[in-house]
Formats: C-alpha cells, structure tokens, sequence
C-alpha cells in the first residue's frame, strides 16, 4: 500500500518502508510518522520488509518481551540484507526497543543506520533525509522517562507546543487551517480496514515489579478528550467503523485532567460519533474497574461489552511480589458483575507464570482462578527477568524448564477453557463487524473479539449485496473452532 498526500508529489529519494511490530500502541505511533512523512512529500509503502522497494526501512520495533525483542532486531536484519541488493538504503529503527536501549541498542546493531527515540518522531522527516545524505545520527541515551514530568498527575498537562501543530490531509491553504471541530490529527492511515486504534493516553504510573514499559513510556498522559473526539471523526471519514481505545491504562485516563471518571463521560460521545458503529476499550487495570465504568461499557449502546483486564495471576501472594492487587476471589467477583450486567460480554487477560516465588500451590490458584472465570481469551506468558526491573532482583527464581512446564500446563488448560467458553455461545445472535470477504467468504469479528487477539467469526448464508467489509450483520452462532466461531444468518 502506498500512500502520497494528494496534490503533491514525493521528493527524489524520498520512499520509505514503515513495517509496524507489536500492539495498537505502536500501529497508532506508525501512522503518526506516517502523517508527518507524507504531509513532507514521503511516499510511504507498507507491507513485508523483505518484498519494499524504498530507499528507508523504517522498523517500529516492540520490546515488551523476550520474543518480541527477537522479532524485532530479526526484522531489522532482514531489512539490512536488501542493501546493495536493491533500492534500500538506509534502516532506521524506531519504537519501544530503540526507545529503550537507544545507543546499546545502535552499538550492539551496527546493522542498523540509526536508533531513534520517541523524541525524534516530531522531525522524523528530517532525521531520515539526513541519514540518506549520508549524515551520522548520533543515539540516545536511554534515560527514565517517568523524571520527565511532575510526580503529581494534575501538573502534568501543558499547553501544545507550536511544533505539535497537526498535519493536515490536502496541501491547499485553507485545509492547513484547523476546521472549526477542532485539530486535525497528525496522521495518516496506513490500511483501509473497518478497524483502528486510537490513542487516549500514554505512560504508566503503576510500578509493576516485572515491567518497564514506565521507564520508557512515561508517566500517565491523558490526550483531552476535544483532541480524541476530533480523531474519532477523523477515522470514521477515512473509513473506520471500530474504534479501539489503546493506551498503556485505560482505566486511568482523565486523572491528570482532574476528573477520574472522564471515561465515563467521553465513551458515549464516541459512540455517537458518526459513522462509528462500535468502540472497544483495551488495556483495563482490575484493581481500577468502578461500578460506574463497568455500568457505561455494558449499557451504552455502540460501546462493546468488552473487558480487556490483565489479571497476570491469581494468587494473592504472587499479585503482592508483582505489586499488584487482588487474588481470585475478587476477581471473580469482578468478573461476575460484568456478567451480571451483560451475560454476552467478551472478558480476556494475560497471565505470567513462573514468576519468582510462585509456588505449586500459587500456580493451583491460578488455574482455579482460570476455570471458573471462563474467559472468552487468555494470553499466557512465561516469566523472564526485564532489564532495570524490580523483579529481576527478587529471589525465587524458577529454572527455565520448570517455567517452560508450568507455561505448557497453564496454556493446554486455557485453550480448553476458550474453546468451551465460545461452545457455550452457540445459540447466541452476535453483531459481526465484516473485515473481509473473499468470494463467498466472509471473515469478521463479534464485540466480544477485539482484532488479531481474540479469534474471529466466519459468516455463513450471507447474500452477495451484503458481503461489505466495514458493515456489522447479525448473525447466530452454529459451530466454533477453538476460540474462533462458525455462525450463519439463516
């Protein structure tokens, strides 16, 4: 897919290849740049490193954990062997592993042209034109981004800096005036399906003993819901029909705008956005669900009942050790509220095991945990020791094999959870928002599966007239195949 600003025509040399690694995060990050590249006469190309034809590679690289880490530092190599042998000529890696390691990062993978940091995204267009005439960047060094802002949340939030002007789509004058409902995002969409994510907020202010994402992610920054509002319709004329919350907590946003309920309130003006059929809120912290937020995701209509909670355990101590809360019985207790208010709803999480000091009885915890909450998804991650975390300092370590067991164990029972838990909708009328259709086809997603985590729906008996992607059918459940489901509007 290649995208060019209309009306204007790219610079000589000026092809780059965005290749995006990890989560909605980091796919609303690319399409950030993307804006910035193509608002200054880049062509950006997206798809397989391996098969672009452009003179940059540029790698937004995941580091969240281990094998992501691979992947990464994999896809920059293999961007690397296309020099000399076609048009490349440069690979730039950007994202949360460059952001992380920064100058390690660039010493350590010389096969990388330059690393660059979160704070380079602003002038992305100028670092790479001057890495492509041959100017040396010089890395960062990776610092704690969390000393970056106040400690208190309310002094966080600062007037936008003129820099942080948006781009706009047409290159005429009067579409580089902000219209009258407010900024036009910095942005460029870089596929055209019915889905995107939208950025609420960054940074963390939780300290999670196994996760950095804080130090280089920041503190918790809530977006002021004018500027998502103003995205929201943005998206839905370029296409979109689900919107989906991204952030590193959303359950915390609007603390630093003074209002801890804000979710509450700006959740119902999405959804009555036009054009928007359906808006989905990732990353929820348990220990922050309210009674009144949990009421707004199951009664609002256009709002998807769907509750992406990362539980991580469910033993008590293991929660402590993590510094985090809860134990199964209040998490079930949450879990059965939802439930009480919407019977359907979709509830996944992701859990680690083998954490350090995890017992056999903790890791039997877990499981019971598992097998009476029946959750619709559950990622399972085996523990392994983060640079600069807590918890690579702790005792109790457990042997790499024995994690490795208890990682085989925990995943065979969740798979047989899921798939009981997507049998028991059999029967159920669901809303399948249609993603793709190749002939008689059709692929798509329920409210209770967010994209690329949570299986898919297959649509029977559809006519031809209606096999849309972007338009939502109701369809019943008649089949599934593990988390996936077979349904049919017949």
């Amino acid at each position: 897919m290649s995208i060019v600003p209309p009306g204007r025509r790219p610079a000589p040399g000026r092809r780059v290849a965005l290749v995006t690694l990890g989560c909605g995060r980091n796919e609303a990050d690319s399409e950030e740049m993307a804006g910035r590249l193509a608002a200054d006469g880049w062509e950006v190309v997206t798809g397989d490193v391996k098969s672009a034809d452009a003179d940059v590679a540029l790698v937004n690289t995941c580091g969240f954990v281990e094998a992501a880490k691979k992947d990464s530092i994999d896809t920059v190599l293999q961007a690397a062997d296309l020099k000399g042998a076609g048009r490349t000529r440069a690979v730039v890696a950007v994202g949360c592993l460059a952001e992380r390691y920064g100058e390690t990062l660039a010493a350590e993978l010389p096969e990388a042209d330059a690393v660059l940091g979160f704070d380079d995204y602003e002038d992305i267009s100028a670092r790479l034109g001057a890495i492509l005439d041959g100017e040396v960047h010089v890395p960062h060094a990776p610092r704690d981004r969390r000393r970056l802002l106040p400690l208190a949340p309310a002094d966080r939030q600062a007037p936008p800096a003129p820099s942080s002007a948006p781009v706009l789509d047409a290159p005429d004058l009067p579409e580089h005036l902000p219209p009258a409902s407010g900024p036009r995002p910095v942005r460029r969409r870089l596929s055209d399906g019915p889905a995107a994510p939208l950025k609420i907020a960054s940074g963390c202010d939780r300290r999670c003993t196994f996760c950095a994402i804080p130090t280089f992610r920041g503190s918790f920054v809530s977006r002021p819901p004018a500027e998502v509002l103003a995205e929201a319709r943005w998206l839905s004329g370029h296409g979109v029909r689900e919107l989906v919350l991204v952030s590193e907590n959303s359950t915390s946003y609007g603390k630093d705008l003074g209002d801890l309920r804000l979710l509450e309130s700006l959740l119902p003006e999405l959804a009555a956005v036009d054009g928007v059929d359906r808006v989905r809120v990732s990353y929820l912290q348990p220990a922050e669900m309210r009674p009144g937020l949990v009421e707004v995701m199951t009664s609002t209509e256009g709002v998807a009942p769907y509750f992406d909670m990362s539980f991580q355990h469910a033993s008590g101590q293991v929660l402590r050790r993590m510094r985090r809360f809860g134990d199964t019985e209040r998490f079930l207790e949450l879990v059965g509220r939802i439930r009480s208010a919407s019977p359907g709803a979709g509830i996944r999480s992701n859990v680690i095991v083998g954490f350090p000091g995890e017992s056999e009885e903790d890791l039997a915890e877990l499981e019971r945990f598992l097998t009476q909450a029946r959750l619709d998804a559950v990622g399972v991650f085996g523990y392994s020791d983060e640079d600069g975390t807590e918890a690579e300092g702790l005792d109790g370590k457990l042997p790499q094999d024995v994690v490795r067991d208890r990682v085989d164990r925990v995943s065979r029972l969740a798979d047989e959870l899921v798939s009981q838990r997507a049998e028991d909708r059999v029967g159920e009328t669901v809303d399948v928002l249609v993603e793709s259709v190749t002939g008689d086809v059709v692929e798509g997603r329920a409210a209770h599966q967010a994209p690329e985590v949570d299986g898919t729906c297959t649509v029977h008996g559809l006519p031809a007239g209606d096999r849309v992607v972007g338009r939502i059918v109701r369809a019943r459940v008649v089949g599934n195949d593990g988390a996936d489901l077979v349904t049919s509007v017949r």
